[in-house]
């Protein structure tokens, strides 16, 4: 079996930093599980996030978001974050406002 390497942007990074001990150790868990059949764990964004894919973790209360460079077998995760419906701190809110300013590459 193939094994991703999963890295994270600096953006995501500082968003992990962020995030509570307990909560953090979670996510870390799960992007580990990412190193193995990371097309298979996550689902599909659509709209201004297609082409990204979504992971929950910490309870379902977090999301990770990334994509999978297959031909570099590496995970690049973009943005971590809680899920906040129609909050402007929504972690897909957050991720779009990240791709229109340039500082998500676009796959």
């Amino acid at each position: 079996m193939v094994r991703y390497r999963v890295t994270l942007t600096k953006t995501a990074a500082e968003a992990l930093q962020g995030i509570e001990k307990r909560a953090q150790k979670q996510i870390i868990n799960k992007l580990r599980d990412l190193e193995e059949s990371p097309l298979d764990r996550g689902a599909a964004l659509l709209g201004e996030l297609q082409g990204y894919r979504d992971v929950r973790a910490a309870g379902q209360r977090y999301r990770i978001i990334y994509t999978v460079e297959e031909d570099r077998v590496v995970v690049l995760v973009v943005y971590v974050g809680i899920r906040k419906e129609g909050d402007k701190n929504d972690v897909y809110a957050i991720a779009k406002k990240l791709l229109r300013a340039g500082l998500i590459d676009l796959k």
